[in-house]
């Protein structure tokens, strides 16, 4: 897996990880933060959120276009020059007043510009590496690769923006509790006239918070909403320590990938063009056609699976149970899930090494590995629970990503040695329809839940609350998706791209994530006003026409590769 892959691959993919640890980490607590801080509605809050993440995956356009004229590079370093800005400027407190609501999309603005120049460009510098006939056939395996180092970042992520808050909150003598933002809002808007149940759970919740409140709930109601906004700028400022970190990997390495940052251009005018592929006019006009159409099915993907960071959470938030125990709160625990990885990685090692010492080893970290999960097992306490947050639930799928990256690379390996390797089109396909089971799974389990209160605290009987394991069931389902459909997808468009339309091709990809990711917003609007299983069942409905849709087009997609 690793094997033979060329060292300019590794440095590129650790710098996509810092940069991608800080980006997540924002991203796990952003909406939170949007309805703690500001009071948004859920509309309000879908909106603001999905029109941030479809500027972070529109802007690669703009940044394709430059690097097609001005080079790879000089993009990537100037993308995480402003993204550093942007950061900086989100971590700095602000108040919730207008002043702060515009000093916030100043801030996101920045954000996705920086991204659009980093983002795209560094990927396309990643499939330059496989130009060379050399590795030219372990481009799908190192996308994969690529991908899970982004997911080794995000992996931490909500560990990270959790243990801030905590820290921080606990400092101000507080605890979070995720419906106690909307209520004090809510408190704050209709003083005693609103719901009697929820000035009840308010009130109790106060009075359990013995060292910050007096008496006075709605000095109360102004002290947490401002103490938990606090300690979200400071999770924010986590991403401009990951950004240093990644300007110098990016920086020191640079000599392992000085030779993947060449476009068309530069290569024309240093006489340099001996792997660039001269195509008709024919055979690029079907390309492009080709990449259009996974563009436009690529969009519905992302708009089902960007409900991660809204309405999923929102389902986090408001319908799942607030603490786990046993192997269940184990897993809530990064540094097991870290355990769990080592342990896959070294099975596979183990099994696919040709050296006795080297076999040794894997086997020596596996039941190490193995050894401290059962003894953390065993050492729990009886009805002893772990307190789970909902940015917390993100750490599955980058967990997922990770330890399933060697078992689906093992598994395209076995095909392929077989001939039967499905193509990158048609693991696309595959991947839509497994999409659609992830959120049956979703519509299923809603069965009998309340629906959501759209302008208001969501407040759920305890004994309606579902398992956290409904939710981690999800991702895996969703992360065996994405396994088959955006490592591909992007190992495709470096494939197919014309040459001197890589770095446009390239952020013509994110620009169908962008409309993706916008349109995860009409799901968000549609919070509160339908049903939970009618809500997840629009998604399932699209998931399975878009798979339908690229199927009918598989002959034309696969010829246009050859």
């Amino acid at each position: 897996m690793f094997q033979n892959q060329p060292k300019g691959l590794y440095a590129l993919a650790l710098a996509n990880t810092g940069e991608r640890f800080g980006y997540y980490t924002m991203l796990a607590i952003f909406t939170l933060f949007l309805q703690a801080k500001f009071g948004f509605s859920s509309v309000a809050t879908s909106n603001i959120f999905a029109g941030f993440l479809a500027f972070v995956y529109f802007l690669p356009v703009l940044g394709g276009i430059l690097a097609d004229k001005f080079g790879y590079g000089k993009m990537v370093t100037s993308g995480i020059i402003v993204m550093f800005i942007g950061y900086t400027c989100l971590a700095v407190p602000t108040g919730n007043d207008a002043i702060g609501v515009a000093a916030m999309f100043g801030a996101l603005f920045l954000i996705a510009l920086g991204t659009g120049l980093f983002k795209g460009n560094l990927q396309v510098m990643v499939g330059n590496l496989y130009d060379d006939p050399k590795y030219s056939d372990k481009r799908d395996t190192a996308f994969s690769l690529f991908y899970m180092a982004i997911n080794v970042g995000a992996l931490f992520a909500p560990t990270a923006a959790s243990r801030i808050t905590e820290h921080f909150m606990s400092k101000a003598g507080l605890k979070y509790q995720g419906d106690i933002p909307a209520l004090c809002h809510e408190y704050l808007e209709k003083g005693g006239q609103m719901a009697s149940d929820a000035l009840a759970s308010l009130t109790q919740f106060a009075q359990s918070q013995t060292a910050a409140f007096d008496g006075n709930l709605n000095a109360f109601a102004h002290n947490y909403i401002d103490e938990l906004s606090l300690s979200y700028h400071y999770g924010f400022a986590v991403a401009c320590a990951s950004l240093i970190l990644s300007m110098l990997i990016y920086q020191v390495f640079k000599k392992t990938f000085k030779h993947a940052d060449v476009n068309t251009k530069q290569a024309a005018a240093s006489g340099k063009q001996d792997n660039v592929v001269e195509l008709t006019p024919e055979q690029t006009k079907s390309r492009i056609t080709a990449l259009v159409l996974v563009f436009a099915v690529v969009i519905f993907f992302w708009m089902a699976f960007h409900q991660n960071g809204l309405t999923l959470t929102f389902f986090a938030r408001d319908y799942t149970a607030r603490v786990a125990d046993g192997a269940l709160g184990m897993s809530f625990n990064v540094f097991n899930l870290v355990f769990v990885i080592t342990l896959v990685y070294s099975l596979f090692s183990l099994f696919q090494s040709k050296v006795l010492k080297s076999k040794l080893i894997s086997g020596a970290v596996a039941l190490l590995s193995a050894g401290v999960l059962i003894y953390k097992y065993i050492s729990l306490e009886a009805g002893s629970f772990i307190e789970v947050l909902p940015q917390m639930f993100q750490q599955f799928n980058p967990f997922f990503v990770v330890a399933l990256t060697p078992v689906s690379l093992a598994v395209f390996g076995a095909l392929a040695k077989r001939g039967k390797e499905p193509s990158a089109p048609r693991k696309i396909g595959i991947g839509m329809l497994i999409a659609a089971l992830g959120f049956a799974v979703m519509a299923f389990c809603s069965l009998g839940l309340p629906t959501p209160n759209p302008t208001g605290a969501t407040v759920v009987a305890d004994n309606l609350l579902v398992s956290p394991s409904v939710l981690i069931n999800t991702y895996l389902v969703l992360t065996f998706a994405e396994l088959f459909l955006s490592p591909m997808g992007i190992s495709f468009v470096s494939k197919v791209a014309p040459p001197k339309y890589k770095g446009l091709m390239m952020g013509l990809w994110f620009g169908a994530t962008a409309v993706g990711n916008y349109l995860v917003s009409i799901i968000g609007m549609l919070w509160g006003h339908m049903e939970l299983w009618a809500l997840w069942s629009i998604l399932i409905v699209l998931c399975l026409i878009s798979a339908l849709f690229i199927f009918m087009m598989m002959k034309r997609l696969e010829n246009a590769t050859k």
